[in-house]
């Protein structure tokens, strides 16, 4: 099969051998994968990566001596069966996955492992046990945004939404866009969404954001404790500093950006009591001043993926027309342009999402 290959710390595309599936295991074609930005951080820092990730307790297991195929978001259509499968879904049915390969070794994730290839290849090995079948005609390019999407919900349920809370979600890259569609569907009113990017607020405003602003122009904080203030509120009246008299909404803020510096400006602007949501995965070392969280009783979470519940209900979102994903998909590339995909993404006016198309 060919694939776009990390091999020796460049992308290639070459020739590998068909994948066979194991015990419990299925053969699949695979359809569309998304570019995620973790796949590019691999590109440019694996050995950072990697390294990081093992003094974390959860090390992806990649010997960057050998190759790797990326790809952990995508559909793809089942070809064969291993042996010990239930074959329930017929050959030919799409379908999802986390991106997760249960063999007799363990577990692997498929896109970071050696010997588990991910999407940017023509063909794939995962877990029968894990395959949701694609519903109600839902086409490809949108299904395999499941996994990107999922993030983001997930992200949404570990903030403990309440009908009262005012969302302001920082960075309106792919992350920060799967929030908003999480916070939409939570019933979240309003959502403020704040980026640099011209391109990136209109897709905010069009993944369901109620207020799009640039902070180069206005302060998300300020903008806010507009938001947030109810009739006769007076932040210095006595009443008011005391918790007697109206007090702001709650304030759950989602940190969809992942650069050193991000998290200690929402402390400083961040209102007292808010919850703050870590989505943004940054690699590089931070500093922050505890004193900010102390003085305002801020509630820091940090988030990663999601559960297998949270991945099921996503791609029903998708089906059923609560997401709507489409414009975030900009291009769509063979695995030969999977190289050159990986810099144009580099540009936020141009590009949000990226799909490969191994057969392209």
């Amino acid at each position: 099969m060919r694939a776009a290959i990390f091999r020796d710390g460049d992308m290639v595309v070459d020739t590998l051998p068909d994948p066979t599936p194991g015990e419990g295991q299925v053969l699949v074609k695979t359809l569309a994968c998304g570019i995620c930005g973790s796949d590019l951080h691999a590109f440019h820092h694996a050995p950072k990566m990697v390294e990081i990730a093992e003094r974390s307790g959860g090390g992806f297991g990649m010997d960057l001596k050998r190759d790797i195929v990326f790809g952990h978001e995508f559909c793809a259509e089942i070809l064969d069966y291993g042996p010990g499968a239930q074959k329930t879904l017929k050959p030919g049915t799409r379908v999802c996955s986390m991106p997760i390969a249960i063999g007799a070794d363990g577990i692997s994730t498929v896109g970071y492992s050696n010997d588990t290839p991910g999407g940017f290849a023509e063909q794939m090995v995962l877990s029968e046990m894990l395959l949701l079948e694609v519903p109600n005609g839902l086409p490809t390019e949108q299904a395999a945004l499941t996994e990107p999407m999922a993030v983001g919900w997930h992200a949404v349920k570990k903030a403990n939404i309440t009908d009262e809370d005012v969302a302001l979600v920082i960075g309106c890259g792919p992350v920060g866009l799967a929030v908003i569609a999480g916070l939409k569907i939570a019933g979240v009113s309003p959502i403020i969404a704040s980026d640099f990017s011209p391109a990136r607020r209109k897709l905010a405003e069009k993944m369901g954001a109620d207020i799009v602003l640039d902070p180069a122009e206005t302060s998300p904080y300020e903008r806010w404790k507009d938001e947030a203030a109810p009739e006769g509120y007076d932040p210095k009246n006595w009443m008011t500093m005391m918790g007697i008299g109206p007090q702001l909404r709650p304030g759950v803020i989602f940190e969809c950006v992942g650069v050193p510096g991000i998290i200690q400006q929402i402390l400083e602007g961040a209102p007292k009591a808010a919850r703050i949501v870590v989505v943004g995965v940054c690699m590089e070392p931070d500093q922050f001043e505890p004193f900010f969280g102390i003085n305002k009783e801020l509630n820091v979470q940090f988030v990663l993926g999601y559960t297998p519940e949270e991945f099921a209900e996503t791609l029903g979102f998708l089906a059923d027309g609560k997401i709507k994903a489409e414009p975030l998909v900009t291009d769509k590339v063979g695995v030969d342009g999977v190289k050159n995909a990986f810099g144009e993404l580099a540009n936020p006016e141009k590009h949000a999402k990226i799909l490969v198309e191994p057969w392209r």
